[in-house]
């Protein structure tokens, strides 16, 4: 079992889900009780996707991937991306998950990138 840590926002939404169950109740389960199987979820995914207007259709490991790149644009520590996603390294944030959206990727770079002092004019031709 792993330790996810929740911000307050998904904390209240699990609250939320799990009120009114027993405590050993499933949170994702058939009406008859039984486990949600490994693709269980594609079809309510695909349901949620039409009525959200996103297409192509995501599933919950896109859901993770999202909150992996959302994570690190908004500077999260890539150990502590690492951590939460159940990895023992910065290895597979980097490589998999720290996809980032283009517009994140300029303003970084014009942000941090080292200034020259250019000044509009004030050039001269390399001729």
């Amino acid at each position: 079992m792993r330790h996810v840590i929740l911000t307050d926002e998904g904390a209240a939404l699990f609250w939320q889900w799990c009120a009114g169950r027993p405590g050993k109740a499933l949170l994702l389960s058939h009406d008859d009780g039984q486990p949600w199987g490994k693709s269980h979820q594609d079809l309510r995914m695909k349901e949620a996707c039409a009525r959200a207007g996103i297409n192509p259709p995501i599933n919950f490991h896109a859901l993770r991937h999202t909150w992996a790149s959302l994570a690190v644009m908004a500077r999260m520590p890539l150990m502590v991306v690492a951590e939460n996603l159940g990895h023992s390294s910065t290895r597979m944030v980097e490589q998999h998950y720290g996809h980032l959206a283009k517009s994140y990727v300029t303003e970084a770079v014009r942000k941090h990138a080292p200034k020259f002092g250019f000044k509009p004019g004030k050039v001269t031709s390399l001729r």
